[in-house]
């Protein structure tokens, strides 16, 4: 039955579009490059934001420099995932879509284009620090593993996309020069954990039996198991965020204990994000549903403009 179904996926990539206009190799470069997931890197501004360095310009420039790093460096890891999964996204609805899946671009420029991209990306970052460097190599080095064996061990798979989340804070307060809270590394890696779960969950409720044919690690996996999973990480980023918004360590740093006023806003995210996950089938693309999702984006707004007024109330140049 899976071999028959395949067919019906892959056939719409190769219906003739007419009246479309020709694409060049370059619109399909950047279309595999993916833009719209760059917005995983905004993490990296989060040093500049609880280091209390956003009213420094120099501190400001160098943060740009460092998400620009990791939105090239993403981008490789995404190519070279793509080359590596190119067959089995073609078995996916909408990954056999993608331009390398489909064709569109060949495997061997895709591999070029991201050599050429990662040297330039690594030269860039340790232009703009030596520790800097240093964690994003680590970064391309782990997520190039994940593309390779990690991604075919149950758990491991997740969490080391999480540890590349971790890699990308701890970056962006490297790249500032500040010292990063163990708090922050804790609840950046229990809310990746929390999106990873989700999209496993949704790929494997979505596909149903051609899962496996799309992702092999997906058979160790099961919806409860996954549900389990999600609820566990869900309760602990949330009470790893009352902790560090309460402990007196993070009152000291910023002379002030509002920041759990703050708490409605993640509380209120994640039981969105289970919303949507369990009610309206979604979760399979993170970023694509904070960028869609208005009441998610208006509350991961509201929420980054109140600790930007808690913490820099009075430090603010007022126009």
């Amino acid at each position: 039955m899976a071999r028959r179904s395949a067919p019906d996926i892959v056939e719409p990539r190769k219906a003739p579009q007419t009246g479309a206009a020709p694409r060049s190799v370059a619109h399909y470069l950047l279309v595999s490059l993916r833009p719209p997931q760059w917005t995983k890197n905004l993490i990296i501004f989060a040093g500049l934001i609880f280091g209390q360095r956003l009213v420094d310009p120099v501190a400001i420039w160098r943060a740009m420099g460092a998400f620009a790093v990791f939105c090239a460096l993403s981008g490789v890891v995404y190519l070279v995932n793509d080359v590596v999964d190119r067959e089995a996204d073609r078995q996916h609805p909408v990954k056999c879509r993608r331009p390398i899946a489909a064709g569109d671009l060949p495997a061997e420029l895709a591999l070029g284009a991201a050599l050429v991209i990662g040297v330039t990306g690594l030269a860039a970052a340790f232009w703009l620090g030596r520790s800097f460097g240093l964690v994003a190599g680590i970064y391309v080095a782990l997520l190039a593993l994940y593309s390779g064996p990690l991604k075919r061990v149950v758990i491991v798979d997740v969490l080391t996309i999480a540890i590349g989340f971790v890699l990308r804070a701890v970056a962006g307060a490297v790249a500032v020069d500040v010292p990063f809270s163990h708090w922050l590394l804790v609840l950046t890696l229990m809310l990746a954990l929390f999106l990873g779960f989700s999209k496993r969950r949704h790929e494997l409720v979505t596909l149903g039996d051609q899962a496996v044919e799309h992702r092999a690690i997906l058979a160790d996996y099961s919806a409860q198991l996954l549900d389990q999973m999600i609820a566990v990480v869900a309760a602990v980023t949330l009470i790893a965020y009352v902790i560090y918004t309460a402990s007196p360590e993070t009152i000291q740093k910023f002379g002030t204990g509002r920041l759990g006023l703050t708490l409605p806003f993640p509380v209120y995210g994640i039981f969105r994000y289970l919303y949507l996950v369990y009610r309206k089938d979604g979760g399979g693309n993170p970023s694509e549903t904070l960028l869609t999702d208005w009441p998610l984006l208006v509350c991961v707004a509201l929420w980054g403009l109140s600790v930007i007024l808690i913490i820099y109330a009075g430090r603010l140049p007022l126009p």
